[in-house]
Order: structure tokens, then sequence, then C-alpha cells
């Protein structure tokens, strides 16, 4: 069988139009499209044309996987300058194809390729509306979109009408390595590098506790900012729970959620009020062990996690065991107020950022609901109210939102908070605004400063004086509590360690 493909280069300069015709092995196209055949990700796999048997030279591209968060399962040779990319299936579930994030070397200069991801698990797409994938090189760290009009979502032939997304890029540094992926990797070291330096600034309202470990042991995350005066025992509590990556290719959470947590930490006015009187907790990583692996949307063991919270087992979901163990906890307490549940999350199809609610018998309390989105969304310009929607679908009684909007009482609200893995569009104009890192963040801090709002805090902004006061000068102390293992109800509710916020400086220089 041939092919006859029409490869479009489009490059800043010139368009370039290539015909090539494709004769297919019969090896490939026994297992075109066959995810069985991949078993993990490339390492350091040298792409050599059909036939060579000379000393490999500069433009036989390099790929790999084998890193942190990466995921490229299976390369293809389609001609000199096309290769079919497989992504890897998350680990011990095949239905999960989305995210991907790998590294090229060996490249030519001016040297143009046509890549194809060719097994998405899903059909719906942002490729359709103009996402890219990201890029970013050694010499180059910022990551940044390839521009859309490199970009094609189609349905392809070759691949059994499965839809295909396929970019053109052209390398332009011989010296450089180049890394592709799905949308900004936030990866598990960098989550704890950024906790390590929270720890640094020894502040009096920052405290940090291991609730747990994960399948494969890596650490489970607690943080409570608030006061010093709000924990002394006997104290009554009004508490906001707040949870992020229990689906780990959903990287926007992660900057979304640090943003909540370094506009929380800061001295800024409203942070001071929030702190003295709302007690802040939050897990920001849920899913460790599959941020680490490169997973979409399951742990280790296969397991969307965001569907066991009914039910979780201590040894096959240890992590949502940890955290549901410690919600109960203080739902029993009576001297401890849950008021919200946001879990956050991001979507792979609407633009924006927007909420899920639950459906409520009692009229009043479905009401009171609403407040929060609408108010937010007088605060974040990229927040949609119009896009925000209240249900009870059955597919999603496991989730954290309806599991605890069903067991917790009529004052607690239990939310869904969603964000575009690509763009948000502002009210009046119909262009789409490509989300940054730093837009992420921004939009985590609206959702901090709207509790301000919710409450109706805002006299108590005003009366507070100008200056600001210093960090304690003392040294930290160590963990008032080792790090345990075991359900969360076993846990000391100690205050840990306490932590501080870094900046990451991006070049300026774009390709």
């Amino acid at each position: 069988m041939r092919v006859l493909r029409l490869a479009i280069f489009l490059l800043p300069s010139r368009v370039i139009i290539l015909r090539t015709t494709v004769a297919y092995r019969a090896n490939q196209s026994n297992d075109m499209g066959n995810d069985d055949a991949i078993g993990g990700n490339v390492s350091k796999y040298m792409v050599l044309p059909n036939g060579y048997c000379g000393q490999p030279k500069k433009g036989h591209l390099i790929f790999d996987a084998c890193f942190e968060s990466g995921n490229l399962g299976r390369v293809d040779q389609i001609s000199d300058f096309e290769y079919d990319l497989f992504i890897r299936p998350d680990t011990c579930n095949p239905r999960f194809r989305v995210w991907f994030n790998f590294t090229v070397e060996n490249v030519k200069e001016s040297q143009r390729t046509i890549f194809n991801i060719v097994n998405f698990s899903k059909t719906k797409s942002l490729y359709r509306d103009g996402m890219a994938p990201m890029v970013k090189s050694t010499s180059r760290p910022k990551w940044q979109r390839l521009p859309p009009k490199n970009v094609y979502y189609y349905r392809c032939p070759d691949h059994r009408k499965n839809y295909v997304m396929s970019f053109a890029f052209c390398f332009d540094r011989e010296d450089d390595i180049y890394q592709f992926a799905y949308c900004y990797p936030y990866t598990y070291t960098r989550f704890q590098h950024y906790l390590d330096s929270l720890q640094k600034r020894n502040m009096d309202h920052f405290f940090r506790e291991q609730l747990g470990q994960s399948v494969q042991q890596r650490q489970l995350d607690l943080l409570t900012i608030t006061s010093p005066e709000n924990l002394r025992e006997g104290a009554e509590q009004k508490v906001v729970f707040i949870t992020g990556r229990v689906h780990p290719g959903e990287t926007p959470s992660s900057l979304v959620c640090q943003g909540i947590i370094d506009f929380l930490v800061s001295q800024h006015p409203i942070a001071r009020v929030l702190r003295e009187y709302l007690v802040f907790k939050i897990a920001p990583m849920l899913n460790p062990d599959g941020v680490y692996l490169g997973n979409y949307r399951c742990s280790l063991m296969g397991f969307d996690l965001n569907r066991h919270w009914l039910d979780p087992s201590p040894w096959a979901h240890p992590t949502l065991h940890g955290v549901k163990q410690l919600i109960i906890q203080m739902y029993n307490d009576p001297k401890i107020s849950l008021e919200f549940y946001i879990d956050i999350h991001a979507h792979s199809t609407m633009m924006n950022g927007f909420m899920y609610g639950n459906i409520f018998e009692d009229e009043e309390r479905f009401q009171r609901q609403a407040i929060f989105p609408k108010l937010l969304c007088q605060n974040a310009e990229d927040f949609s109210y119009s896009s925000t929607s209240f249900n009870r679908d059955a597919v999603k009684a496991g989730t954290g939102r309806r599991f605890l909007g069903g067991l917790l009482d009529h004052t607690s609200y239990c939310y869904t908070l969603e964000v575009s893995f690509y763009s948000y569009i502002i009210g009046g104009t119909a262009a789409a605004v490509p989300y940054t890192e730093e837009a992420y963040m921004k939009l985590g801090r609206n959702v901090a400063r709207t509790f301000l709002d919710y409450y109706r805090l805002n006299p108590m902004v005003e009366k507070l004086s100008i200056p600001m006061p210093r960090l304690r000068k003392e040294k930290a102390p160590p963990y008032k509590y080792p790090l345990l293992r075991g359900p969360a109800s076993n846990y000391p509710k100690g205050r840990g360690d306490k932590k501080s916020s870094v900046t990451h400086k991006d070049p300026a220089n774009s390709f």
C-alpha cells in the first residue's frame, strides 16, 4: 500500500511544501497503532534510516523519555524527515494516552521534521482550537508554545482513522537538546524543592507535615497555612481544604496550587487577614507516583484515584486513604467547621477556568453554593461562570467533590476547579489568550483573594497597619513529630516544618 502525504512546513520566513511517497513495511503495518507493543519509555533511542549501515551521524535523531515525568513509548521513522510517535499508556492501564514529554538530540542545523503523535486516547482536543505543544532547549530553557500554524489535528486513515496531532519543527542549533511536552511539566522533584524553599523562610504561619506515603514511598505532603493562634488547643477553626494533581498529567493544577500557596504565605494585607480568619489545609500532590512516572490520569497501579473516594484502599490508594481519613477526622471534631473543599484539575477540551459543583434538594443551599464561583468570576478575568455547572452524574460518584458533597453538612461546599490546558477568552472578545505559567499562578492568587469577598472581610484589610512584620530570625525547629506511615487518623496535629516560596528566573530569548 502506498500513501501520498502532503507535508507542509510552516516556518517564520517561508512555506515549503514537500510531497513524499511512503511505502509501509509489513512489520510497521501489522502493529501500527497497536499499543500492546509499547512496554515503556524510549531511552536514548537513535533512529537510523531503513537499510542504513554506516556510522551514525548528525541528523540521525536520538529520542529519550527516560527521565522524571517523561513519556514516549515508541518511534517509527516514516521518511527522512517524518516520524510517527506513540505515547506510552499509563502504567497498568492502557486506556489513557494523552501526556507526552520527550527530548530530541543529535540534530542538524536547519533540519526540518514532522512529528505525528498517532495514538491519543481522546478524540476531542484543544488542538482543534489552536493549542500547540510546548518546546524548550538547553540554550533556551523557558517553555514556549509552538506556533499554532505549525500544528495539525486530524483523523488519519493510516492509523485506523484515529485522531493524529502533527507538528512541523525546524531545529536550529546542533548542540542543543530539545524537549517537547503536552503542557508545562511540573515534576515531583520541582514540587519538593518548592516546599523545601518554603521551609527555609521560617514563617510562623506555615506548617508542613507528611500525611503518608505513596505505593512507591513518595511523600504525601500536607500544608497548613494560618495564624498560630488558630492552632492553639481548643481554638475553633474554619477550614478550607484544597487538593491537587490527583490526575498526574494535569500539570496546570500544580501551578494554580502554587499560586494559592504563594499568596497565602505572603505579607499581602489580604493574605494576613485570611490567615487570621481561616485555616487552609492543602495537599498539593495526591498522586506523586503518577506524576513521577509520566502518567496522564492514573496511579502506579493503574487506578484513577478520583473514582475511588467512596472506599479507598490503604495499600492500593494510600494517599487518597490518608486524605479522606483526615477530612473525616476534622468533620467529626466539633471545634472544626470544614467550610470548603476544592479539588484542582486541568481540562483538555474547554477554555478558561470554571467550576463543577453539586446539586442539592435544598434550593437555598444550592443557591448559596453558586456564590463563590460568581465572586471568583468577578476577581479573575480568565474564570468563566457561564462554563461552571452543577451536576450529580453517576460516573462522577467516586470523585472527591461528589463524595464529600454527600458526606459533609449544609455548611460545607465542595467544588472541582478546572482550568484549560490551553487558553482563556476575555469577556467581550473572541481572541484566545494562551495560558502561561504565571497566568495559571495568577488564577491561584485570585482564588485565594475570593475568600476575602466571600466572608466579607474587606473592613479588616482596611484596618491593617502599613508596616509589615519581620520574619522570625531564630533557626527553624526540627519536625516536632517523626515522619510516620499509616492512616491519617493516627497522626498528631503537629505543625511540622516551616517553608517558603521559590522564584524561577526564565531567560527572555526565544526560538
